[in-house]
């Protein structure tokens, strides 16, 4: 009934028994192409469950290295990985979970120049950045070629995710029009971050992009959910579209 192999059928079952998910659900998981920017903190748990769970196609685009520090919460990555090209050991981490899935790979920094040609080969975009250049970029094209996007951020003990349709929804500039001036708000590196926080962000973000694709549940539009561990709380912001957003707006300036 379904184009799924016996052996898709079995390692996907506690999808496919799920009403709201079923054959055709994982039929469109395994047709779903989703890139991930990034294979840190956030893309860590993003990558791995978006693999186990059958999605057909997966871009990673990364530029960094394994390091110690990272250790602590970048869980697709492990002690003998050190010095190895993240994207190598994040792909060899995701073979091991599901052959099935088919992964790309860009050892390379998302740009203003290789954006573009990566968004037209996926339907998806996760942000898993780490800095408000590259954020804002994302935000920016994707928006320019209305690809789905979740959005997930980290620091200290908090985080957040918002879930933006490019051009229908609000986009994280209008929420947040402009990034902060350099210097003033703390990296990881510098503020630090409790390791599960990571998970948890990470966790949602590969929710999210599930019930997107499978058309299951409300998606975080206009919605910016924030997390607190030290509370272990969640609250929820609503957003509206600001029709004087510059690149979501009637007027963009930024195009």
């Amino acid at each position: 009934m379904f184009n799924l192999t016996e052996e898709e059928i079995q390692r996907y079952a506690r999808h496919i028994i799920l009403p709201e998910v079923g054959g055709a659900g994982q039929e469109k998981l395994k047709q779903a192409r989703v890139l991930v920017v990034g294979a840190g903190g956030l893309g860590s748990p993003v990558l791995l469950y978006l693999t186990a769970a059958g999605g057909g196609k997966i871009g990673l685009i990364e530029d960094d290295v394994v390091d110690i520090t990272n250790l602590q919460r970048q869980v697709l990555h492990f002690t003998p990985d050190l010095g190895r090209h993240k994207a190598e050991s994040a792909e060899e981490t995701m073979k091991k979970i599901n052959p099935l899935v088919e992964i790309d790979v860009y050892k390379e920094r998302l740009t203003k120049d290789n954006i573009f040609p990566l968004l037209e080969k996926y339907d998806i975009v996760v942000d898993g950045v780490d800095n408000f250049p590259t954020r804002y970029l994302l935000n920016d094209a994707c928006v320019m070629k209305r690809k789905r996007r979740v959005e997930g951020g980290i620091l200290r003990f908090m985080g957040l995710i918002m879930t933006i349709d490019g051009g229908s929804s609000a986009c994280y500039r209008c929420v947040f029009e402009e990034p902060p001036p350099p210097g003033t708000v703390p990296s990881c590196a510098e503020a630090g971050i409790l390791g599960a926080v990571a998970g948890v962000v990470g966790t949602l973000q590969a929710t999210e992009v599930l019930k997107l694709i499978t058309g299951v549940g409300k998606p975080l539009y206009n919605r910016m959910l924030q997390f607190d561990a030290e509370e272990l709380s969640f609250h929820e912001v609503k957003a509206q579209r600001n029709p004087k957003c510059p690149v979501c707006g009637e007027n963009p300036t930024i195009t």
